[in-house]
């Protein structure tokens, strides 16, 4: 054993006590609160323009729900068709090349209905973290919002609490990319909810060790799973895997937990997401034992959320807009995706399109009706429950991203409900209209 000389190995402390700091203070032209989809899009593009720009998180990691609640897949990126053309573009086409380059990053899968893409989430989370970082943003982690300043139609600053101590950030606009809304909220400025009942979240979790050469199909899992699922104590009836070919891994999504806003029942709802996902666990190794049999969990996501609360926008998207694809003036991101409600715990509603169906996602619903320097995106836009059911994945996420921080340039000083339209339309051509 090698022995040292312990006058060379420090050994000092010092005695320290609690006296409440200063608050730290941090000036931006945008603050992004929420890491997600929605809201690296947003900080991205934001630095593009050459805006000072503030990154806000209340995880110790960026990401979002993206990264950490391991969704796994892009969905919404694509038109309809077996070989549809790509809707979205910005931070989608760096992501796709880029983790295009990474053996096993990402898997393509073409179906009859739609294009999906299959990604590693620790890759999205090493190409997130490099990207933040070499656009210059700002970071700031584990803070949750404390205290919201507002004077008239503006938000004039945010005090974000962290375990570290208190930062204020000031900035001149502001994009909510919190997936629920938590800035308008604070803020005091209306928000909607459903009304009818929660809309259910998902524990995903990564399976390994699984034989893809069994996999049992679609239909078959979600027919034994309709038959069986009482017996395991299973809430959902119904459920996917998404198997990563190649790796023996499989991302799994089989269950329906709530998700409420209240921090006692949403902290109880995390635990039984968790044991709903490791019975559904005990469900495919019993069921299916030559696909899963060896299989065990590699990791549990992060509880994923889909539909809490969303801002009151100038402009509310209907179902009866998705359904007719009614293309707005001031359309600034679209998609194919289906009518996707999990409003009720045993299963889920799902509406596909046509083939060449396109709806779109009007500037006005990324707009809280009360604000001048405030956007919204991703999945606190407004819309009614259905509707935004359809447009809360990942590619039109990325695309309200991006059009909230070309809004807010636009507006400068003054409100995001006076700006220059024709140009927004130039700037987010790509996401509306293009087709190569």
């Amino acid at each position: 054993m090698e022995e040292h000389n312990t006058s060379t190995v420090a050994t000092s402390t010092c005695i320290v006590r609690h006296v409440r700091p200063a608050i730290r203070s941090v000036e931006a032209d945008v603050c992004v609160v929420g890491s997600g989809a929605a809201g690296l899009s947003a900080a991205l593009e934001s630095a593009r323009m050459g805006r000072r720009t503030i990154l806000v998180d209340s995880l110790p990691v960026l990401g979002g729900q993206a990264v950490n609640s391991i969704i796994g897949t892009f969905c919404g990126l694509f038109s309809n068709g077996s070989h549809g053309y790509q809707f979205t573009h910005g931070i989608a086409d760096q992501i796709l090349a880029d983790l295009g380059k990474e053996p096993d990053a990402l898997h393509y899968q073409r179906g009859p209905m739609t294009t999906v893409v299959y990604y590693d989430e620790v890759a999205l989370s090493h190409w997130v973290d490099r990207t933040i970082r070499a656009s210059g943003t700002t970071v700031l982690l584990n803070a949750v919002i404390d205290r919201v300043l507002v004077e008239g139609r503006r938000i004039r600053s945010v005090e974000f609490a962290t375990r570290w101590g208190r930062v204020r950030v000031d900035a001149t606009g502001w994009i909510d990319a919190t997936g629920d809304a938590a800035l308008v909220w604070q803020a005091g400025w209306a928000c909607r909810e459903p009304a009818n009942g929660p809309v259910f979240g998902t524990q995903m979790v990564v399976l390994e060790n699984i034989d893809e050469a069994h996999q049992p199909t679609r239909e078959k899992l979600s027919a034994r799973l309709a038959a069986l699922a009482g017996d395991y104590g299973l809430v959902r009836r119904e459920g996917l895997a998404f198997v990563i070919p190649g790796r023996c891994i499989a991302a799994m999504n089989m269950t329906h937990v709530e998700t409420p806003l209240d921090p006692l029942a949403a902290s109880a709802a995390t635990l039984e997401g968790r044991d709903q996902a490791n019975r559904a666990v005990r469900f495919l190794r019993e069921q299916f034992p030559r696909c899963f049999g060896a299989a065990r969990v590699r990791a549990y996501g992060f509880p994923g959320i889909r539909q809490t609360r969303w801002i009151v926008g100038r402009q509310q998207l209907t179902l009866a807009d998705v359904r007719a694809g009614t293309r707005f003036p001031d359309a600034v991101a679209r998609t194919a995706w289906p009518v996707e409600l999990h409003d009720h715990g045993s299963g889920h509603v799902w509406q596909t399109f046509a083939e060449d169906h396109v709806h779109y996602v009007p500037l006005g619903s990324l707009l809280p009706e009360e604000a001048d320097n405030v956007a919204a995106a991703g999945r606190c836009i407004d819309a009614d429950a259905a509707a935004l059911s359809s447009v809360r994945v990942m590619g039109p996420c990325m695309a309200t991203g991006a059009a909230a921080a070309h809004a807010l340039d636009l507006a400068g000083t003054g409100s995001v409900h006076q700006i220059d339209i024709n140009e927004l339309a130039r700037r987010v051509r790509d996401n509306v209209e293009r087709t190569d």
